[in-house]
């Protein structure tokens, strides 16, 4: 028997997957982490601890309970949050924690300042997207400037993907899915690095090498065999982040294919036929030569449920509190009782771009529950949803097919509200392991074990999510967007920064 591996970073678990060359998942493992705040905007991981120290938790546990022989494993792919950004010294070794994807705003001035001097359009018609704090180019000005002395010892920009990769390997590589979000340092047209909009950030020799995302990057060392127990020799792809193996778990291929991840937060890939050039949307070759995918991400989902239990249903049990709330908010009817939430906790990723946008509870009077309370909650991550969703359509792509993945797939209340709310049908896989399924799918790709259609085989469609029209939700809706305008001043000023005139 053939097994392929598949092992995923997320936010605040690592997950690992074997899975036979049938699709049948053989063993699983995860192992949890947290993310670091150690400043107000800021959002960091530990490279070594929750991103290689849970990788080889993950794979030693799955090869202890599966009994699967190492030299039976044919291909390991990884995936992981992303963008993130690592500087490490020649050796490989992380100069600082890594800093994470659009959550951390740590680089709004060289956001601002980089697209001043080079012109959004120039930006996003060379790199694909706006410059914004998802952009990984600022935050290593930002490093430049502000960690100068880690800046000068720093031998390669990784990703947190990369970083894996090179751990196994040995080799420092980079997939072209990713490689946009690097922006303005990587051309979208020419598919290579690129220094001539800003050849003050980094010497493009400190990028790692590109690579599809089916290709493979190298094979597993002596040295991470003895650490991991893979077996030496073992073939390892260029992986990408972890949307992006998501969506391929659940057979987002063709155009017009759309992935809605609920995890920590919304993240949506939408196959296209062409790129789509829009600022309000982020742009990226897909896994594959000569596709193209669309994107967008909200900054704050389900880690807003988790606030929620974590300070507001402290009388629960944890491990029933979810199912609890949930019975309690189905008490209500949809529009929360007259209750509008702003679910911007990080700031807000697409469509607004706003690092000081707030989170908002509106309209409350002395009748309203707890229920209520997480009811307007979830429906305020579906409007944000929504906003997303209304922009692919204004730029001409609406989706033909929507397929819903990850944790908050569990969660029925909220895949009921996103489908009321964006009037969009959903359909739920047989398997919804997300990022690490695609992984061990795409393992498999690269060594020949399957086709790319075989993904309908290996994971069919298991459930619809019929979406109910509601007047009420058109209203809301128009006025959740009303509410964040006529309040992001104030959002602003509380964070300190002068409003602009």
């Amino acid at each position: 028997m053939a097994y392929t591996l598949g092992v995923d970073i997320g936010t605040y678990e690592t997950k690992g997957v074997l899975v036979d060359e049938s699709g049948v998942v053989c063993a699983q493992a995860a192992r949890g982490h947290k993310m670091l705040v150690p400043e107000p905007g800021w959002a960091e991981h530990r490279p070594e601890e929750d991103w290689w120290g849970d990788f080889v938790f993950v794979t030693q546990s799955i090869l202890s309970d599966s009994g699967v022989d190492p030299g039976e494993i044919k291909a390991v792919a990884c995936s992981a949050i992303g963008p993130c950004m690592l500087p490490v010294d020649t050796d490989g070794k992380p100069l600082m924690n890594g800093v994470l994807y659009g959550v951390d705003g740590r680089a709004e001035q060289e956001v601002r300042e980089l697209t001043e001097r080079i012109g959004e359009t120039t930006i996003i018609e060379r790199c694909g997207n706006a410059l914004t704090s998802q952009s990984v180019g600022p935050k290593i000005l930002w490093l430049k400037r502000h960690r100068p002395d880690l800046y000068d010892r720093t031998a390669y920009i990784l990703t947190s993907t990369s970083f894996l990769v090179q751990r196994l390997t040995g080799e420092v590589v980079i997939d072209h899915f990713t490689a946009p979000n690097l922006a303005p340092l990587y051309d979208v047209s020419t598919h290579d690095w690129v220094d001539d909009l800003a050849d003050d950030i980094l010497p493009l020799d400190k990028l790692p090498r590109l690579l599809w995302s089916n290709e493979i990057a190298g094979v597993v060392t002596a040295r991470a065999a003895e650490i991991t127990g893979l077996a030496p020799g073992t073939p390892v792809t260029a992986g990408t982040i972890d949307a992006a193996a998501e969506a391929f778990s659940v057979g987002v291929d063709q155009p017009g294919d759309m992935m809605m991840m609920y995890g920590s937060t919304i993240f949506i890939v939408l196959r296209t036929d062409t790129r789509v050039a829009d600022a309000r949307l982020w742009y990226a070759p897909w896994l594959f030569e000569g596709e193209h995918t669309s994107m967008a991400g909200l900054a704050t989902s389900g880690t807003l449920t988790h606030w929620f239990r974590d300070q507001m249903a402290r009388d629960l049990d944890p491990a029933q509190a979810f199912a609890m709330l949930a019975t309690e908010a189905a008490t209500a009817p949809p529009g929360a009782n007259g209750l509008l939430m702003l679910p911007y906790f990080s700031g807000e990723r697409t469509p607004l771009y706003d690092v000081h946008a707030k989170g908002a509870l509106f309209g409350l009077d002395l009748t309203h529950t707890r229920g209520d309370i997480y009811r307007a909650l979830i429906e305020g991550i579906a409007h944000g949803t929504r906003h997303v969703t209304d922009t692919f359509k204004e730029v001409g792509r609406p989706p033909t097919r929507l397929l819903a993945v990850g944790g908050g797939t569990k969660n029925a209340l909220w895949l009921q509200a996103t489908s009321d709310v964006t009037g969009i049908d959903q359909s739920v896989c047989e398997k919804i392991l997300g990022a690490s399924y695609g992984d061990a799918f795409m393992a498999a790709l690269a060594v020949g074990l399957v086709e790319r259609s075989d993904i309908a085989q290996w994971n069919p469609v298991q459930d619809t999510i019929v979406s109910t029209p509601n007047t009420v939700y058109d209203i809301s809706h128009a006025l959740f967007r009303r509410l964040y305008e006529q309040t992001k001043d104030i959002a602003r000023e509380l964070s300190g920064q002068a409003t602009d005139d």
